[in-house]
């Protein structure tokens, strides 16, 4: 299928393994598996291509199989914001969906994706008659309050090594991205445009994380050898300052 034609128009239904990738669709009853699977879409995003925009209505509730998105916004002046990272594994908007509103975000493919989409009505369709479907939303919302709390913070940070830390902890959440497992493919300049800093000042601050044991820098990504030690890194430094 041609790139050149519009993402959603690219869609295509999700093959076996695509399906199997999808955190929430074991979760479900026969019945309710079936709707899902009818309606579920999925489409291969190019480096650069808008999944959803600020200001255009919620249509499909999304979700990461393969590849890195980024949540960002833009000010009046032009400035862009990025808010997180979205690795595999991770769903995202199911906020926006519950309300019907407005995206008040932009989501972003920085590397070539594979995003799957569940329409809207389905989504409902399924708070309204899965318990273990809502139990996975209500958890996602419960994480993604703590990430946002947490971004927050960072933001105010100045010492680069935490906000790098910090940005890594998140997208090692294995809750919101269960597809990342320990090895998360990210190159330098991705990181650094989800974190706000240089490509050489993060290269600074992994070979910082690298010394002491938290995470290994291999060809393509990087591998968390102690999540919970990254962790608690970034708080005891946090309470230095």
């Amino acid at each position: 299928m041609s790139l050149d034609l519009p993402l959603h128009q690219r869609r295509r239904p999700l093959t076996v393994a695509e399906l199997d990738a999808i955190p929430w669709i074991h979760l479900l009853a026969p019945a309710e598996r079936e709707r899902a699977v009818d309606d579920l879409r999925i489409a291969d995003a190019s480096p650069g291509d808008y999944v959803c925009r600020m200001g255009r209505p919620v249509t499909y509730w999304f979700g990461v199989v393969d590849g890195l998105l980024k949540m960002s916004s833009d000010n009046e002046q032009g400035q862009t914001m990025t808010f997180t990272g979205v690795p595999p594994g991770g769903w995202f908007g199911e906020g926006t969906a519950l309300k019907r509103e407005v995206y008040r975000y932009n989501i972003q493919a920085l590397r070539k994706s594979l995003v799957a989409g569940l329409h809207v009505d389905t989504f409902h369709w399924l708070l309204d008659h899965s318990i273990g479907f809502n139990r996975f939303v209500m958890n996602q919302l419960n994480e993604r309050l703590g990430q946002f709390i947490a971004a927050r913070e960072i933001d105010r940070m100045t010492n680069p090594d935490i906000r790098v830390a910090r940005s890594l902890a998140a997208l090692f959440n294995p809750v919101l991205y269960p597809g990342v497992g320990e090895l998360l493919s990210i190159t330098q300049q991705e990181l650094a445009y989800l974190v706000g800093l240089s490509r050489q000042r993060v290269n600074e601050a992994l070979t910082t994380l690298a010394a002491q044991g938290s995470i290994r820098v291999e060809y393509g990504g990087l591998r968390v050898l102690d999540l919970a030690a990254l962790r608690s890194q970034v708080f005891t430094r946090q309470k230095r300052l």
